[in-house]
């Protein structure tokens, strides 16, 4: 592979901690109650709105979640990086795809400008040439318009391009723009890789370089 797509939300980093403490600090500011974490981790990977509107449940109305999603970007903006992580395995893999003179991207719904905060403060923004977020463009993932972007960037064949991610939403993403696709089983949603099952799937992210470089 020639051009390598990463998602970003539990494929590269492990955020789930600082985005429930986010949702939740919300739900307070609403005067609403906590959720478990774990109810807040499936709600993530289709961008802040549509987490915001989950978290506040069916019965908002469009001016509560405009309200609680002001909130909640102010102050993910601010603690984005308490806990995250990078997940194990992954500098190592970056840095030998790197090495080989592979491209590399990160496509993510999650909004362009934290993404990169978040990118650089774990020491990674030399590793990509290009970081697109849900509101890069007028349509996020599972849309093929960010994978499109980049191809044409590149230059480089689609038959040469992968897309790794630990959600469905990422493997339709590739699909959608016919491209192959590796699900990473470390992340928020790995069951939902049943779903829409890739090309490959790994346990250890670090396998992805055998993917990658042959």
């Amino acid at each position: 592979m020639d051009l390598v797509i990463f998602d970003l939300d539990g494929t590269l980093i492990d955020s789930k901690q600082d985005l429930a403490e986010a949702v939740n600090a919300t739900r307070a500011y609403m005067e609403m109650g906590p959720l478990p974490h774990e109810t807040v981790y499936s709600y993530v990977g289709n961008g802040a709105p549509l987490l915001i509107r989950r978290a506040l449940g069916p019965g908002a109305s469009e001016e509560a979640v405009a309200r609680a999603l002001e909130y909640f970007i102010g102050y993910y903006n601010q603690h984005c990086l308490d806990y995250t992580v990078l997940y194990p395995g992954v500098r190592d893999l970056l840095d030998v795809l790197r090495g080989a003179g592979r491209r590399m991207a990160v496509l993510t719904n999650k909004p362009v400008r934290i993404s990169g905060v978040i990118i650089d403060g774990l020491g990674l923004g030399q590793h990509f040439f290009r970081v697109y977020g849900g509101n890069s463009f007028e349509q996020k993932k599972p849309h093929p318009v960010g994978v499109e972007t980049l191809l044409a960037e590149t230059g480089l064949d689609r038959a040469r391009a992968l897309m790794v991610g630990d959600s469905a939403v990422d493997i339709r993403t590739a699909r959608n723009a016919g491209i192959k696709a590796c699900g990473v089983t470390v992340g928020f949603q790995p069951e939902s890789l049943k779903e829409e099952p890739p090309d490959w799937l790994v346990d250890d992210i670090g396998d992805v370089g055998r993917i990658v470089l042959g």
